[in-house]
């Protein structure tokens, strides 16, 4: 158990989007009601028909949003990293989830209860115009990923996913391998494609010289390749 210094401490650093536009008094509510909690690989955080309870926030590792789709296959909606919130739209809009999340890795999470939320929103003005710039983001980039998964080739979809995984999550010190290891399934969930044509398009790639890949580890040889590709594939 952490003591209640620590946690404001973790909380001020961690949170200091939210923690900068309350009063002392919202401050203190928060720390009270604030959890910490660690996720397994693929350990599920909520699930899709679950009623929203908390507003989850990324202090360590990766998470994913996803959805079942037909057959059992996977699409992978959005990726977060730390520090981001979610799983708080659902209770916005009055209903249960209709995605799931799970942690791509081991993973560190805090949660605040989405009413103690609701609370500060009706006090906090400037609040409310934080969620409401999040869920904008989120919306554009929604209706682009809608534009881009139904209008571009493979080869585009795919070099779009990798390089949103370089400007989610970097690269290791070599500067060239990216800072997260995906299975070939995963890449394919995230660019709306079968396995086999997440395999071929990367071998292709490889071939072209436009990345190398051992294992799950991703190397970007030639990035300003890769991007034409993503941006005009």
């Amino acid at each position: 158990m952490l003591k209640k210094s620590t946690l404001e401490q973790i909380i001020s650093s961690d949170l200091a989007a939210i923690w900068e536009i309350l009063t002392p008094d919202q401050r203190r509510l928060i720390a009270d009601n604030f959890h910490i909690h660690t996720f397994k690989k693929n350990q599920i955080i909520y699930a899709e028909k679950d009623e929203p309870q908390y507003l989850w926030c990324l202090l360590k590792g990766k998470v994913k949003l996803f959805k079942d789709g037909m057959g059992g296959r996977q699409q992978i909606l959005r990726l977060y990293r730390p520090i981001q919130y979610f799983g708080y739209r659902a209770f916005f809009a009055m209903e249960p989830y209709v995605s799931s999340a799970a942690a791509f890795e081991p993973s560190t999470l805090g949660s605040i209860p989405m009413k103690l939320v609701k609370e500060l929103i009706d006090e906090n003005r400037d609040l409310a115009w934080f969620f409401i710039h999040e869920l904008s983001k989120n919306l554009g980039g929604s209706d682009t990923k809608i534009v881009n998964l139904t209008q571009k080739h493979i080869r585009g979809r795919l070099a779009e996913a990798i390089t949103l995984l370089v400007d989610n999550y970097g690269f290791e010190d070599d500067g060239e391998t990216l800072k997260i290891y995906m299975a070939r399934e995963d890449l394919a969930n995230l660019s709306n494609m079968t396995t086999s044509n997440a395999i071929r398009t990367l071998s292709a790639f490889c071939q072209e010289r436009i990345i190398t890949v051992d294992g799950r580890r991703i190397k970007i040889i030639d990035p300003e390749a890769l991007r034409n590709i993503s941006k005009f594939g």
